[in-house]
């Protein structure tokens, strides 16, 4: 029996890794599991899954939570310091779906104790990649990625020389507005922003989406993870959603993931690795599909991308800067304070900032300079979001 913990438990990616541990309750024992505010949900699922522990993030939570929890046998905890003490207990595997630069901490004491870690939180090795694989090599610890699209490059490359790849295509939906007219995406709202034509996701994500952040995040992040240079790494406006990605090799072959549009698929194969077993996803009919359709981002719609683009050239913090940047700006399309055009250049004017003001290129690489750089790129964002208002 495989001993698991799933941090993130109540968003979307935690629900979908509990629906399938549920599925298939034989074969996994839950260590523990933590949430954000969602008390009523974790306690749940606590109890469900009869976890050793459930911890809260909220703090003014922890009343509810250890109410909920009486006399079940799962203890309760709370608070960000908690769920990194919840990450140290011994268990095979670890799903780390914290959503945000809070997900960083967990993740690297999960690996601290050689866990496999499954990866769904982006800003990890957006952050902190270098140091976060290092780490994982370090502890002979296993990182395997949960987002579908590099699940599906994972996925793709089983038995291949990454030596031989050329170029690496990751598939995008083009998000809420994908055919919107350029004029009319000022005035998007955040309702609009919210609504994703194929995904169900949390809302952060799904706004994320609509302005392609998060495909800017996934273009990094397959830098870091594979070891590709960002020349290799491509992107494609794919609508249907079921191409997560493709592999091309020097041969001129391109090795297609297709599947459904459920991230149970990814999850489902990264919590059974190394062994691929039966999950409850929809099972494609190609004929009904008929035909499936490409186009390249238009660049005045998706700014992200090129920001991204800039980031990998930089390297070093920059990556922590742009996570950061990124979720402060998100924050102000939330709160109303800025427009959904106006996130993109809020990052890129905070990132010239950071460069030119406060010499992040010349700062080494720690666990302690990736949140001291992440606190000061906030800083930074927030002047930003000053001058348009």
């Amino acid at each position: 029996m495989k001993t698991v913990s799933v941090f993130g438990a109540t968003g979307s990616i935690g629900q979908n890794t509990i629906d399938l541990i549920k599925n298939d309750l034989q074969s996994f024992d839950v260590v523990a599991l933590t949430g954000g505010r969602n008390v009523a949900q974790l306690a749940k699922d606590a109890i469900d899954l009869r976890a050793d522990i459930a911890v809260i993030d909220d703090v003014s939570c922890y009343g509810d939570l250890k109410d909920l929890l009486a006399g079940s046998g799962v203890e309760a905890a709370c608070g960000s310091d908690a769920i990194v003490e919840a990450a140290k207990r011994p268990c095979d595997w670890v799903m780390s779906a914290i959503v945000g630069a809070a997900g960083l901490a967990p993740g690297w004491a999960a690996l601290e104790q050689g866990k496999t870690l499954a990866l769904a939180n982006k800003e990890s090795l957006v952050t902190a990649g270098p140091i976060l694989l290092a780490q994982a090599t370090q502890h002979n610890a296993t990182i395997l990625p949960v987002d579908s699209e590099h699940s599906a490059v994972f996925q793709a490359l089983i038995g291949e020389d990454i030596a031989t790849v050329e170029r690496i295509i990751i598939t995008a939906s083009g998000g809420a507005f994908r055919d919107w007219p350029l004029a009319d995406l000022p005035k998007a709202s955040l309702a609009q922003a919210s609504s994703h034509p194929n995904w169900d996701m949390g809302q952060r994500i799904t706004i994320d989406s609509a302005s392609m952040f998060n495909k800017a995040m996934e273009l990094i992040e397959t830098k870091e993870f594979f070891g590709v240079r960002p020349d290799q790494i491509e992107t494609i406006i794919h609508p249907e959603s079921l191409i997560h990605a493709l592999v091309g090799f020097n041969d001129g072959a391109l090795m297609a993931h297709v599947g459904p549009h459920d991230m149970r698929h990814a999850i489902g194969f990264a919590l059974n690795w190394p062994e691929r077993k039966k999950l409850p996803v929809e099972r494609l009919d190609l004929a009904k599909i008929g035909s499936l359709t490409f186009k390249a981002p238009e660049s005045a719609r998706y700014p992200a991308l090129k920001i991204a683009r800039d980031v990998m050239d930089e390297g070093g913090l920059m990556g922590a800067a742009f996570t950061a940047a990124k979720e402060h700006a998100l924050d102000g399309f939330i709160a109303g304070d800025i427009g959904f055009m106006d996130m993109a250049p809020v990052v890129a004017e905070t990132l010239n900032t950071m460069t030119s003001r406060d010499g992040l290129k010349n700062v080494k690489m720690t666990l302690d300079t990736v949140n001291e750089t992440d606190t000061l790129a906030r800083i930074r964002a927030g002047e930003a979001i000053k001058t348009l208002r």
